[in-house]
């Protein structure tokens, strides 16, 4: 897991002990109404690429960020999907580190570049159809998510 300088300095204070963090996702979506979708090399599993919100950052920047650093596209913001938090939304990573986060899911399309994987925080991607999905191993939370982000973007197409 790539950490911030900000979010160093607190674990160092605090350890592994549970972070609240907030955080952002893009979906993004093709023209042909598939997501895509990223395989996160620290917990090996599938879902929307994003990351922290840094202080002072406005959320919406953010997902702009965490798109161009994780895949090497820029991608243009189209609406809030919602806000999502709870307990699905809690990770322990491999170095103990305990987070709980509450994301801000955002609609998106390519601006502009072809994903290329960071080789770090993500290892591969992939477009998916809203029936492909059930066939990937995602994060506990993307049951939730996934499902109101395909709803979202059918009421874009209208």
């Amino acid at each position: 897991m790539a950490m911030s300088p900000f979010l160093a300095n607190i674990r160092e204070k605090v350890g592994t002990d549970l972070l609240m963090l907030p955080s952002v996702a893009g979906f993004v979506f093709d023209s042909a109404g598939r997501l895509l979708v990223a395989r996160h090399g620290d917990v090996e599993l599938w879902a929307a690429p994003g990351g922290g919100v840094d202080p002072d950052e406005r959320p919406e920047d953010a997902v702009v960020r965490e798109l161009r650093e994780e895949l090497s596209v820029d991608v243009a913001v189209r609406g809030l999907i919602g806000v999502y938090g709870g307990p699905e939304f809690r990770t322990v990573y491999p170095n103990g580190h305990q987070c709980g986060y509450v994301i801000a899911a955002y609609g998106c399309v390519v601006a502009g570049g072809t994903p290329t994987p960071d080789g770090e925080e993500i290892t591969s991607w992939r477009w998916v159809t809203e029936d492909e999905i059930s066939g990937l191993n995602m994060t506990a939370w993307s049951p939730l998510v996934v499902p109101e982000a395909f709803t979202w973007w059918r009421g874009q197409r209208l």
